[in-house]
């Protein structure tokens, strides 16, 4: 998915996949851009990697990394 056209009570979304390396820093690894319905920015830690989601809802788009 490129990008995201807001439905009802739908958020845009990007979920940002790091993976840990052996001296436990992040190196991004790839983006994901979705919609989703009760999206909530979420920080996650395991074992190898690291996720970051992050919503947006202030317009049609918003997941789209600046730049682009």
């Amino acid at each position: 998915m490129r990008s995201c056209n807001l439905k009802h009570q739908q958020s845009c979304a990007i979920e940002n996949i790091y993976i840990l390396t052996r001296k436990g820093r992040s190196m991004y690894f790839y983006s994901k851009l979705s919609c989703m319905t009760n999206c909530e920015d979420i920080n996650f830690l395991g074992f190898e990697r690291r996720t970051e989601l992050i919503c947006c809802k202030h317009s049609n788009y918003c997941n789209l990394p600046e730049g682009v």
